[in-house]
């Protein structure tokens, strides 16, 4: 054996011991696939038409048999996977409802604060009209006073301008 062939040999050794410690303590390890792994690991992925050491128009498939059943995880653990995701799902979609009902939430008070403010506005354009109006009235009253002391200065004008009888 070549030194290279022996490298490649200790080094499949090894993770051969890696890949069964892993499934020792590991129930979801395929361990009918372990061979494949190592193989692919230490050899390196697939190239079309050569396996070392077998020459040309061989490929690891024909070679090794499939290497398409990678890890699959068991039926319970499969199970346990979906239930996970469902549950991830449900409180996805509790805190979508949450975050909803926080925009609506924030959304009507804003439409209750921009009701307040109109209020607020209009409340203070009657005051300001109220206020004109007030002013109006009183520059009217003390117009009709002063018209009313000038007919009264005139009336005493005139008198004063008649010869006495």
């Amino acid at each position: 054996m070549t030194s290279e062939a022996g490298e490649i040999m200790e080094r499949l050794k090894e993770k051969k011991a890696e890949y069964e410690a892993t499934a020792s303590t590991d129930s979801s390890v395929n361990h009918e696939d372990i061979n494949n792994r190592i193989i692919n690991k230490v050899l390196g992925p697939e190239r079309y038409g050569r396996v070392q050491f077998q020459g040309s128009g061989v490929t690891p498939t024909q070679y090794f048999g499939s290497s398409s059943q990678q890890y699959m995880p068991s039926g319970s653990q499969a199970q346990a996977e979906v239930q996970r995701l469902r549950d991830h799902l449900a409180q996805m979609q509790a805190s979508t409802v949450e975050q909803i009902a926080e925009v609506q939430r924030k959304y009507e008070e804003l439409q209750q604060q921009l009701l307040a403010d109109a209020a607020e506005r209009e409340a203070a354009a009657a005051m300001r009209e109220a206020a004109a109006a007030a002013r109006e009235a009183e520059q009217s009253r003390k117009y009709d006073e002063l018209q009313l002391q000038l007919q009264q200065m005139m009336k005493m004008f005139q008198q004063s301008q008649q010869p006495p009888s």
